[in-house]
């Protein structure tokens, strides 16, 4: 029988840490700023944008929300980012998704400041990933990685199987757990026999978004399993793991609800205060 990845003690700790370094830049004469920009009324968006106000405002951070109407010009939104971009009361700037359809997610994702960009989407900022730069990454492939360190995994000379290879988790994961010397296998959704795969890892992410798809005979006993993904189906909410199946085998295992997305938001925070820095260092 497994023991959970908690990641809402996790997120509880991690808050306080934010908290209390948010602290120290306002005794500097710095107040950390978030904006977000929302374009149209997308119901998921807002429930998101405001999520993330409440998470700001309970850690001090300042929050700025700007909702420009679904048929605003892409121009207009570039010209909003720019504005930002050149503000240096903001240190944060994140783009809530979906767009309207007339408006090019990339272009928009390029626009923002790499060093502002808490999302960690912009190509310079994937850039670094690869290359072992210091900027800013995306939180769920983090959140993955700290679940598992703050809970005491040691991941050096670890086999970590990767099931996805999605832009936002999967393949950013890769070279981010690859700088804490893990040895790499990336798998995915069209790969024959998966289970052959999964069967040999220490630990296990999945980030595939299918419901499910890990099952109990796909994983060594002992492993470890982190599951990232978020499926809704007619039972509500679940991973990519099935959870009573494998906790069964799993010496750790991550729950959704409750696991790595508990950390993502707070992680978002603190790639806020990373930004200050790097904003500093690039003047």
């Amino acid at each position: 029988m497994s023991e959970l990845l908690d990641g809402k003690a996790i997120a509880k700790v991690l808050k306080e840490e934010i908290k209390s370094e948010v602290q120290e830049w306002k005794d500097q004469g710095v107040e950390p700023k978030l904006a977000v920009i929302l374009v149209g009324e997308d119901p998921a968006s807002v429930v998101y944008a405001k999520s993330k106000q409440k998470v700001s405002e309970n850690l001090g951070i300042g929050f700025e929300l700007y909702t420009l109407p679904a048929d605003s010009l892409e121009k207009d939104v570039l010209t909003l980012i720019e504005q930002l971009n050149t503000n240096e009361k903001i240190h944060g700037i994140m783009i809530e998704l979906p767009l309207p359809k007339h408006i090019s997610k990339e272009n928009v994702m390029a626009a923002v400041r790499p060093d502002k960009d808490v999302d960690g989407v912009h190509p310079i900022n994937r850039g670094y990933i690869l290359s072992g730069e210091e900027g800013l990454f995306p939180a769920t492939p983090q959140s993955c990685i700290e679940i598992l360190l703050r809970s005491g995994v040691e991941i050096a000379g670890k086999h970590v199987v990767i099931v996805g290879r999605g832009e936002t988790v999967g393949k950013p994961l890769v070279f981010l757990i690859l700088k804490h010397n893990a040895t790499v296998t990336i798998c995915h959704s069209k790969t024959p026999d998966l289970g052959a795969f999964t069967r040999q890892a220490d630990i296990v992410i999945a980030a595939v978004g299918r419901a499910k798809l890990i099952t109990g005979d796909m994983v060594k006993s002992g492993a470890i399993v982190v599951d990232a993904g978020i499926n809704e189906t007619p039972d509500g909410i679940c991973g990519d793991v099935d959870f009573e199946a494998v906790k069964e085998k799993a010496s750790l295992i991550s729950p959704v609800p409750g696991g790595v997305g508990s950390l993502t938001t707070a992680l978002i925070m603190r790639n806020i205060l990373k930004g200050i820095i790097l904003q500093r260092r690039n003047g």
